[in-house]
């Protein structure tokens, strides 16, 4: 069975854009699309009629029409779920029925509306799923099969989940060079820290070993403005972050490297789940 990648979708250019992304970087595995819709009617829920004042109000029906000639639109295979449930039970619902690889949608540059849909939207889908996502910010150039991508790692150890390595096949299968970034943040005191970085990715099993792996370093800079100027040296399509798990409480996107990273880069960030860090049977948990 080819593997599914679900798109947080609505009736906007950006949701647009984020879909063909999906559809563009999966490619290479003939993966299909799966267009699934959050439908509330902004008269019966009014906390929403901010996020919907851009468009018309429609019916569930004009959206699941509208929807569809989305789909129709997209590089691959695609159908749309038009779900009333709440968030978290839609996305569950959708995780279970598809088993994504990845999840995606796009991000509003309007300052308000993207912490909305960050705090709103992809930090609940991440804590409900652990799973991949693609996050395609408005600005993002036409969507094309990556050639050059950014790994950017910091000093601290993480072990991708299940869910994350799982998409190694995807990275493997673009014909893309591959940069691992290392910013040198002011408490760092380790010694080789990007070769450090380097050995972390090889040690992820997320690209094969063999893989020619171009290391860019950087110590002037925050941590957030050397990954964005790394971005722009290399020029790069995609940029590939690390979310652990401690982030998922809420700190990801709240005056966080990927916060800043988002708020700023012009191309997609695909953020990768880590696992929780395994403590030795000596040190009690922490509850």
């Amino acid at each position: 069975m080819n593997p599914t990648f679900v798109v947080l979708a609505n009736l906007t250019d950006t949701a647009e854009q984020a879909a063909r992304y999906a559809a563009v970087l999966g490619e290479p595995l003939h993966a299909r699309v799966a267009l699934l819709h959050l439908y509330h009617d902004p008269l019966l829920d009014p906390e929403l009629a901010t996020v919907t004042t851009a468009q018309a109000y429609r019916t569930q029906a004009e959206v699941a029409a509208g929807l569809a000639d989305m789909a129709g639109r997209l590089p691959a295979p695609a159908e749309v779920t038009v779900s009333v449930q709440a968030m978290p039970a839609a996305v569950e619902e959708a995780v279970q029925r598809h088993q994504p690889l990845l999840l995606a949608m796009g991000l509003s540059t309007e300052h308000d509306l993207l912490d909305h849909l960050l705090h709103n939207q992809a930090l609940p889908v991440l804590r409900a799923t652990h799973r991949p996502l693609l996050l395609v910010p408005e600005a993002a150039p036409p969507a094309r099969v990556p050639r050059r991508v950014v790994l950017a790692i910091d000093a601290e150890r993480f072990t991708l989940n299940a869910a994350a390595r799982a998409l190694a096949p995807l990275l493997r299968a673009w014909p893309a060079a591959y940069t691992v970034v290392h910013v040198a943040a002011a408490h760092e005191r380790q010694a080789f820290p990007g070769q450090r970085a380097l050995g972390q990715v090889h040690l992820s099993g997320l690209l094969p070993v063999a893989t020619p792996l171009e290391l860019y370093e950087e110590s002037h800079l925050s941590p957030a403005t050397g990954v964005l100027q790394a971005l722009d040296d290399v020029q790069a399509d995609l940029v590939v972050l690390i979310a652990r798990p401690r982030s998922f409480l809420g700190r990801l996107f709240h005056q966080s490297v990927t916060a800043q990273v988002l708020r700023h880069s012009r191309v997609p960030v695909l953020l990768l789940p880590a696992e929780a860090p395994t403590l030795p049977g000596w040190m009690p948990g922490l509850s």
